[in-house]
């Protein structure tokens, strides 16, 4: 089967891997077609050439006085402002640097000074955390809207300090609206918090033309996999909860037998920070604000219809969907397979044709429940995602149920694999045996 090419979308941006070639388990090796953005998206070109322009000058923040110090020092509190500006930040909102979402979120979960309301659809980062000071679950129902007026009920049954919401569902792309939640909120008397994890790659975010109290988001689905994220809101709840972690750089003060905190954000910013890992945010965030909104939405749009319509027109295909009026949809498209777990097509995509894409629950077991589905396949789009690759993947699946799969496949360590298995496993060129190589 051939994709129909209606119109084609190159590259929005360069990428680290884009021409990364990949062994095939029959022989020979194919470019890697990179479907798994919305799990870890590879960093920007420009984020890699920003970290190797810092590498030299790292040093220790905040407390030296060397000049490679004062360099650090001014690249991490200038990352701070570089996120503000790509998040529209309020006055009144600090960016505290965590590790990823699922830290942001954990970290936010000991300020608040009361229960916490969300959906039963939210990946576990925005789920697991809250039941720290009380969760309260509502289940989301067929529409957005009939979910919103859900929301409305229970926050006004009872009053809640916050309404934790994602911004897009990590599982089929459904995006909510943001601006009329946190409206609804605050009618209630409670805050939002917002999982941008999804969101923040793909859509422009402005805390304060939304009214968005608090958002969280990583890195490493940004473009830049350094090992940091961000909680970005407002300061009386972070200033007012106990430290994250008790360390040096979080105290103005100690004595023997007491100590006195910082305020936010350095409260919660505990040890030696990830100057790197800030860096590198920043300057994914720079990059993002580069393109153009309206090019990058487009860009993104007509490859995800390009590839819904390839897969629909699959015997067995099934897209999952939540909401039959959800507003808009970032790239993320999940499915099933008639017949083939999604394990099983996931292996064959990798191994018989060089693509990358997720299979399992995605970290969010409630919404699945709710689906019927033990697993799915989510094939998710990005910056440096083409047409050609959404036409390679469409053919792969296509080919998969016209004549089924050209290798043996089976369970092993409770995953899909090859059997045998013939690729060499390895990080980096050694110059000698693979120390991964598969025996």
């Amino acid at each position: 089967m051939t994709a129909v090419v209606d119109q084609t979308c190159a590259p929005l941006a360069r990428v680290s891997g884009d021409d990364l070639q990949v062994p095939l388990v029959q022989g020979g090796t194919t470019t890697y077609a990179n479907f798994d953005y919305a799990a870890s998206a590879p960093a920007l070109a420009a984020v890699t050439d920003r970290v190797q322009q810092l590498l030299p000058y790292y040093a220790s923040v905040h407390r030296g006085a060397g000049y490679a110090s004062r360099i650090s020092t001014e690249c991490y509190e200038s990352a701070r402002a570089s996120v503000s500006l790509f998040l529209d930040a309020a006055d009144d909102q600090v960016v505290v640097f965590t590790r990823n979402t699922t830290d942001s979120l954990n970290l936010l979960a000991g300020c608040v000074p009361g229960d916490t309301v969300v959906l039963d659809i939210e990946h576990h980062a925005n789920f697991l955390p809250w039941t720290r000071n009380g969760r309260r679950v509502v289940r989301a129902a067929d529409t957005v809207e009939e979910t919103i007026r859900l929301l409305v009920a229970e926050l006004c049954a009872k009053p809640a300090a916050l309404l934790a919401i994602t911004g897009a569902s990590n599982v089929t792309g459904e995006v909510l609206p943001l601006e009329r939640l946190a409206e609804v909120a605050h009618r209630c008397g409670a805050r939002i918090l917002v999982d941008a994890a999804q969101l923040a790659p793909h859509r422009r975010i402005s805390l304060r033309d939304t009214g968005i109290d608090y958002l969280a988001c990583s890195g490493h689905k940004l473009y830049a996999p350094f090992g940091a994220g961000v909680l970005v809101g407002r300061r009386d709840w972070l200033d007012a909860a106990e430290p994250y972690l008790a360390g040096g750089g979080a105290v103005r003060e100690v004595r023997a037998d007491s100590a006195e905190w910082a305020p936010a954000p350095q409260r919660h910013e505990a040890g030696s920070p990830n100057v790197l890992g800030a860096a590198a945010l920043a300057a994914a965030c720079a990059a993002l604000c580069d393109i153009d909104a309206e090019t990058l939405a487009s860009h993104e749009r007509l490859l995800a219809d390009r590839l819904r319509d390839g897969l629909c027109a699959i015997p067995g295909v099934e897209l999952l969907r939540l909401w039959s009026d959800s507003p808009d949809c970032v790239g993320i498209v999940a499915f099933t397979l008639d017949g083939f777990a999604p394990g099983h097509v996931a292996a064959y995509l990798s191994a018989e044709h060089g693509i990358g894409v997720r299979d399992g629950r995605f970290c969010a077991h409630p919404l699945l429940a709710r689906l019927g589905l033990d697993g799915a396949l989510r094939a998710s789009i990005g910056l440096g995602t083409c047409s050609a690759d959404v036409d390679r993947l469409i053919e792969a699946v296509a080919d998969l149920v016209e004549t089924g799969t050209g290798w043996n496949y089976a369970v092993t360590g409770s995953h899909w694999n090859p059997t045998p298995e013939t690729r060499p496993f390895a990080t980096v060129d050694t110059g000698g045996a693979s120390p991964c190589a598969v025996g």
